[in-house]
């Protein structure tokens, strides 16, 4: 068996171990959601090709909440970005409710994105010229699902605690605030798969966790499976499943920041 074959089989077998572990004490169905296989991301970097990604695996069940810890720069993100249809791997299967995104036409792509997955990034990437209510509203306007978007966008921005401030421009807005304008965003067009890149990376400490609270709380509430990649174990608390992310994209069940311990 070669290293690479040898290597993604040592990333399920870990996996597979600890999200038994995890349907056994949370009751968690582990049917897959979306699956990855051997997944091969390169970067050109001078002279040479940089392998972020090298024979990734991965399996969210539907409703699941994992983090993927690691270190800036080992992949956490370029992971996502792929999981959401944002850029496309070199080689191996995104399997999302088991039909490979790859697979996709353009068209079908966008809607994967605007539909199934939600998504909260470190920056908010809200839209600067709209108020708080029109960036909840934008994906729905997107898909074309514009009755009924303006009663889901105030109801989501209550939801998070911003129906007074629905109508503020993202400038006019705290960190914290955005942050939340960008969770109520995510969750929009009701999608299966939500994907946070470093969430509370760009806020204060306290402000952070009082986000990751309300984070949790939403998600929990909305029943959507999360993968939240994170280089602060102190955010991991109450995932089902915590991984952490060595280089070349290897998984593997983290030995700190574990649920329970």
């Amino acid at each position: 068996m070669s290293e690479e074959a040898t290597r993604g089989q040592g990333q399920r077998q870990g996996q597979d171990q600890e999200q038994s572990r995890v349907q056994g004490r949370s009751g968690v169905d582990t049917t897959p959601l979306i699956e990855v296989i051997d997944l091969v991301k390169t970067y050109p970097s001078g002279e040479k090709v940089l392998r972020v990604l090298d024979g990734t695996q991965l399996s969210i069940a539907a409703g699941e909440r994992v983090a993927v810890l690691g270190a800036s720069g080992v992949g956490k993100s370029t992971l996502l970005h792929l999981l959401g249809g944002l850029d496309r791997p070199d080689s191996g299967t995104i399997a999302f409710r088991g039909k490979s995104i790859a697979e996709l036409r353009e068209d079908e792509l966008a809607a994967y994105r605007n539909a199934e997955v939600g998504f909260v990034f470190q920056f908010f990437q809200l839209l600067s010229e709209f108020t708080a209510l029109e960036n909840v509203m934008m994906p729905m306007l997107i898909g074309r699902q514009p009755e009924g978007a303006h009663r889901r966008a105030s109801a989501l921005l209550d939801e998070v605690g911003l129906a007074e401030r629905s109508h503020h421009f993202p400038g006019q807005l705290s960190g914290g605030e955005r942050q939340r304008v960008a969770i109520a965003r995510s969750m929009s067009r009701d999608p299966s798969l939500l994907l946070a890149d470093e969430p509370t990376g760009n806020l204060d400490i306290a402000t952070g966790m009082r986000v990751m609270e309300l984070f949790s709380q939403v998600q929990g509430e909305h029943g959507a499976a999360i993968v939240m990649a994170t280089h602060n174990p102190a955010l991991v608390k109450g995932f089902d499943r915590v991984l952490e992310m060595q280089p070349g994209g290897i998984l593997q069940p983290s030995e700190t920041g574990l649920p329970g311990g």
